[in-house]
């Protein structure tokens, strides 16, 4: 590590949360704080700006990186002390420790789907350091690889700053999987609507909307890339999830001021547990989902803790979290 200032390699590929590109919003508020020196790169894509480095026959490198194979990432960069990636690609490294930001729990789950695990496990083996949301994802990914504790640390994604929504009027409703359980609720989530006189908004993959369509809900149907678009139209967001991601439209939702109301899955319950509406029983959704629309008091309370909730999550109480963590992985293997 350099004398004077932590040196930080950040892939700007591989953005944790969809309302913008989180890696982004960290390299940032990283910047703002003045006590570390960002050289940013893209793994997976070409550079947006004259700060970013441009990795030499990065796209012959690329598909080798998917597998954490290939040629090591440090020696395409000026000295840096510590490296942190995000997305599909975890390049090797020879002399410089690697953090893996872990966000998508779903590779990690499906039984057909082994190479994201052999990936994570051939980094981990080379000494990388894997980032999680929180405890429940640890757990996950410490099952799923195999892994000791040591090997796992905890630092909240950071989730940008969306504008608060004033006076909207629609229910939008976030799927992240879990597509069967909304699918079971569209027809009282449109005779919700109906009877309050507003409108559906759903916000899922593109996938999941053609999916969607040709099941004829009748809703606005509107992508991720969108998803800030129709938050500022809501007036409660319902967040259906399988609890394999960080539920990044959450935190925005309470950013924005908006009550939400969620499933209580282990992540949701780290995480989101009083400052949202959270239901056990499925059969609770539509009551719980009234209540939300019409009681105030109840509004108010969720509106506040949210906020206060949403800061933890702002990009420059992450870039806090994150600086800590490469001054002690970099000074770690020094020793």
């Amino acid at each position: 590590m350099s004398d004077s200032v932590l040196r930080v390699g950040l892939d700007l590929d591989g953005s944790l949360e969809s309302l913008s590109n989180s890696m982004v919003d960290l390299a940032t508020a990283l910047s703002e704080r003045g006590d570390l020196e960002l050289r940013r790169f893209r793994t997976l894509s070409g550079p947006e700006s004259p700060d970013e480095v441009r990795l030499s026959l990065r796209a012959f490198w690329a598909p080798w990186w998917r597998r954490s194979r290939g040629r090591a990432i440090d020696t395409m960069l000026a000295p840096v002390d510590v490296i942190h990636v995000a997305g599909l690609a975890t390049p090797p490294t020879k002399n410089v420790p690697l953090l893996i930001s872990v966000d998508d729990l779903r590779p990690l789950r499906a039984e057909k789907e082994h190479q994201r695990v052999v990936q994570l496990q051939r980094a981990v083996q080379r000494g990388a350091v894997l980032v999680v949301s929180s405890r429940a994802a640890s757990h996950e990914v410490m099952s799923a690889l195999r892994l000791e504790r040591p090997e796992i640390v905890v630092v909240r994604p950071p989730v940008g700053h969306v504008e608060a929504t004033r006076e909207g009027t629609s229910l939008v409703v976030s799927v992240t999987g879990n597509t069967e359980r909304f699918e079971a609720l569209s027809k009282d989530f449109q005779a919700f609507v109906e009877r309050h006189q507003t409108q559906l908004i759903v916000i899922a993959s593109s996938a999941v909307a053609q999916r969607l369509r040709s099941s004829g809900v009748n809703a606005t149907l509107v992508e991720r890339r969108h998803a800030a678009r129709a938050l500022a139209q809501a007036r409660c967001v319902v967040y259906i999830s399988d609890g394999a991601r960080f539920p990044s439209f959450a935190i925005a939702a309470f950013a924005a001021a908006v009550p939400t109301l969620a499933r209580a899955t282990d992540i949701n319950r780290e995480l989101l547990s009083g400052a949202a509406s959270l239901i056990h029983d499925p059969n609770e959704a539509m009551d719980a989902l009234e209540d939300l629309w019409v009681n105030e008091p109840r509004r108010a309370i969720l509106v506040a803790a949210g906020l206060a909730r949403a800061a933890d999550f702002s990009p420059w109480t992450v870039a806090s979290a994150y600086a800590n963590l490469y001054t002690d992985v970099a000074r770690r293997s020094r020793v």
